[in-house]
């Protein structure tokens, strides 16, 4: 047995016996005790130098069916090569994720789209970011009440406001049909013409003398872009019949 490993053994004995008898051999255990009590700073894990970060905004550009639509993620820190993917959710139908951080494609339906995407750098260890997106496919052609339908004497009158926010003119045909109960369908609105491209609001009007009853007013505008084979419907109604009561 060594010096070193023999005094190690009587240390804890002999400086209880002296702190017993009151001698300053004490100290001896007190000394010792916060040599053990210090922390091991060889097993406390270095942070990266250059941690890994997605920049991205979480809420991502709007986009509408049918539109190409090209987005790359982008973040700071980590080794190249940087890997991207799906980590949960959806992405619009019509759209996928790359490896190299590439969103792109078409997208097929309306709708607001959650996502979480994942990356990993090629650093050793590997260092690796998560976060949250959304992306929200509006209608690229919308159709809204400006003078919701009503009764006014013995007719029904009102307006719609339809928009074209694609950055294509659109063939629209608008129709507005007032359906009896009796399932008879009279028009009593229609228009044939070329929507231009960003238009915000444009004021549609209808209107039409009708026999007495109850009519359900159906509101439809669909416009076609033939050179992108893309079709629009935007669809409408009120929310019950109608009731004209003046006439014969």
């Amino acid at each position: 047995m060594s010096w070193t490993r023999f005094f190690r053994q009587i240390a804890a004995p002999v400086a209880a016996l002296a702190c017993a008898l009151g001698m300053s051999g004490c100290q001896f255990e007190s000394a010792h005790a916060e040599e053990d009590q210090t922390p091991d700073q060889s097993a406390t894990e270095p942070q990266p130098e250059n941690p890994l970060l997605i920049e991205n905004d979480s809420q991502l550009r709007d986009t509408y069916p049918g539109e190409r639509y090209e987005l790359h993620f982008t973040a700071r820190g980590g080794v190249p090569v940087l890997h991207w993917r799906m980590e949960k959710g959806a992405l619009p139908p019509g759209m996928q994720l790359e490896d190299n951080g590439l969103l792109h494609g078409a997208a097929e339906r309306t709708g607001e789209f959650q996502f979480t995407v994942s990356l990993i750098d090629s650093g050793k260890p590997q260092q690796a970011a998560q976060k949250v997106f959304v992306i929200r496919v509006r209608s690229g052609m919308t159709l809204n009440w400006k003078a919701p339908a009503r009764v006014n004497g013995n007719r029904i009158d009102g307006s719609v406001e339809v928009s074209n926010l694609t950055p294509d003119d659109i063939d629209l045909t608008f129709i507005v049909l007032a359906v009896a109960s009796n399932g008879r369908a009279t028009a009593i609105g229609y228009q044939h013409f070329s929507l231009k491209r960003g238009t915000p609001a444009k004021e549609l009007p209808f209107g039409e003398t009708l026999p007495r009853g109850g009519y359900v007013v159906h509101v439809d505008a669909v416009g076609e872009v033939a050179s992108k084979k893309l079709i629009y419907h935007e669809r409408m109604q009120t929310p019950g019949p109608l009731q004209v009561t003046v006439g014969p």
